[in-house]
Formats: C-alpha cells, structure tokens, sequence
C-alpha cells in the first residue's frame, strides 16, 4: 500500500476519543517500524499529531522542526545543496541540525536513541550489542544526516573535525555501513593504515550486502598499498572484485601493478585467507549475519508477511548464493532482482 492508502486505513479505525485514537495509532505506528515501512511511520505519525492535545503538538513540533522545517525537510535541504556543490550553505544548515540532534536527542540515564531503519538492523543490533537501556526511536535517520555532515567537513577541509560527528552517528546506528565506511575513509586521508584497520573489522562485523564486504576489502588494499604491502594488497584487492564490482578497483589494481613492476596474479583460496588472518579479518560474510537473516526469513514467511520476508531472503542469498534461497524468492516475487550473480568460478 502507498502512503494515501495507508492513512485512509487508519482514519478508519479511529473514532470519536481521542485517548483512545492515539492507543491505535502508537500501536500501528510500532507495527510499522518493526516492518520497516517508511510510509507506514509518516501515516501514524500525522495522525498521532493530528490527534494529541495541543500542548503536547507544539512540544513534538519543538523537538522535530527548525525554523518551521521539519528535520527531514530540512536534510532534504543539505542534500540539494551538497547536489549543488553550494557546501559552505550546507555546512551552515548541517551544523544547525547536528545541534539541534545532539541536544535534543541525546542518551539519557536509562535510555538512548536509535535510528534502526528496518526489523533485520534491530535483530542485528541486539544480536550484536545487546543494549541494557531502553531503546527510543528516533523520528528520522540520524545516522545519514550526522554522515552527510560529516561528508561535509571533508570536503571543506575540516577532515579531523568529522570523526567526532562520525561517531555520534554510529551511536545512533551501529549497523550501519555509512557512517563506518566514511569514518574509514579519512584515515586513509590521514595514512593511519592502524585505525583503517580497525574499522574495516568492525564494520565487517555489520557488512550485510555483498557491496558492502567488496569496499571494506578494497579499503584494506588502499592502505596496505599506501604501506608498501603490495603483494598482500593484491590479495585484498582480489578478494574484493570478487564479492562485487567498483569502476574505481581495476584502476587501483592497475596502479598497485605498475607499482609491483609485474601484473596481479590471482590468488587461491587459501591465500586469501591466509594472508586476511595476518591483518585478524575473516573472508567471507559474517556467519552470524546470515543466521540472523535466515531466521528472519523463516519467521516473516511464518507471518505471511512477505515484503520483509523478501528483504531477509535477499540478504541470505547474496551472502551465501544458495539456490534454494534464490528459487523462494523467486517462488515469492517472479518478478525480484538478484543483486549477485552466481560466479562461474568461485575458487
């Protein structure tokens, strides 16, 4: 259903209390955030406000709006502008809603906010971390605006200034790729091959997409080269084009082999996992992102709900290129895109 559908729905299940109305909509809105559904969440959302007291809207609309702007519009902004490659306005707008985030929206006693953006993220999150606080969720994605920002003070000199912004915006969301994968990038910027390191396995440990593992081992491969490690970068860079192709790889590669003064050539198997274990990184996906995909698809195939049942099917098979997997997909959607081909020669 679209975004219309949806609110028309729920009007029709509210009546004349209004206790009563915001008791079905908070209900309906959670439901929608443990499914993952965008619209869903702005359609309870609108008519949570619509309904409360009017006390309690103008203290919502303190907490989400700057200058009359909801906090998503006015991302949406920083974004356009970024487009634009107007940054220093940007940076004007992005520091404002950094602020106005950090201030009113930040870790409590017993609680803390988070920006999990779909049911497999807040499986994998206290898989992974198991929080003791009570976890908020935050209105909006507040890992990608803190990483825009971040993206920002790059671009305008400012590298050092991000890292702190990165980690805040990891906090809100440590399963996240983003905000690990630019926090890796300015210490390749800064040549610190110890701390690309570093994030490279923790962000692995997150790495759900197949994407996401390729550019991991391409960063460990820029550093390696950078420290003169080049047989090993090889390896790094080989293992990478394996998982999933990046246009800016085979020039590195090319670079890394005129810097050998002989052509790459490709690695076992074991070679790639000998020479990862020296830098204490596993090839491969993460076996407990895989069962914790699997286990979700089971249960929403369970629910008969088949949108986040497909998203966690998806997951499993671009991870593990199991031919059952692919054909319940396929069984679910004829129609579904598989995002990684099976390669003809996996040694």
């Amino acid at each position: 259903m679209n975004y219309n559908e949806i609110i028309n729905g729920l009007r029709e299940k509210l009546g004349d209390s209004s206790e009563e109305n915001l008791r079905i909509l908070r209900e309906e809105g959670d439901r929608y955030a443990r499914e993952g559904n965008l619209d869903g969440i702005k359609a309870a959302g609108e008519l949570i406000m619509e309904n409360m007291p009017e006390e309690q809207k103008e203290e919502i609309k303190r907490l989400t709006h700057i200058d009359g702007l909801r906090l998503d519009e006015m991302y949406n902004k920083i974004v356009d502008l970024i487009n634009q490659k107007e940054l220093l306005e940007a940076k004007t707008l992005a520091e404002r809603l950094y602020k106005k985030i950090t201030v009113d929206f930040a870790e409590g006693e017993n609680s803390i906010f988070v920006s999990l953006r779909n049911p497999f993220e807040d499986n994998l999150y206290h898989f992974l971390y198991k929080p003791e606080k009570v976890l908020n969720r935050a209105p909006f994605d507040f890992a990608t605006y803190l990483t825009s920002y971040a993206y920002i003070l790059i671009e305008t000199g400012s590298t050092i200034d991000a890292v702190p912004i990165l980690e805040r915006a990891i906090e809100f969301n440590p399963v996240d790729c983003g905000p690990k994968f630019e926090l890796t990038e300015i210490y390749k910027i800064i040549k610190n091959k110890k701390m690309v390191l570093q994030t490279t396995r923790d962000t692995l440990k997150v790495a759900s997409s197949p994407i996401a593992i390729a550019r991991c081992y391409a960063n460990v491969a820029y550093a390696l080269t950078d420290s003169q490690e080049y047989e090993d970068a090889a390896i790094f860079y080989t293992a990478s084009v394996m998982f999933a192709p990046d246009p800016s790889v085979p020039l590195e590669m090319k670079h890394l082999a005129d810097l050998m003064g002989k052509p790459i050539i490709p690695p076992t198997h074991e070679q790639i996992v000998e020479t990862m274990k020296k830098y204490d990184i596993e090839f491969g996906p993460s076996k407990d992102i895989i069962s914790i995909a699997a286990q979700l698809a089971s249960h929403y195939i369970t629910e008969r709900d088949i949108p986040n049942a497909l998203q966690a099917l998806k997951i499993t098979y671009n991870l593990t290129l199991d031919e059952e997997v692919k054909n319940l997909i396929i069984k679910l959607d004829p129609k579904s895109a598989m995002i990684r081909p099976k390669p003809e020669n996996n040694s």
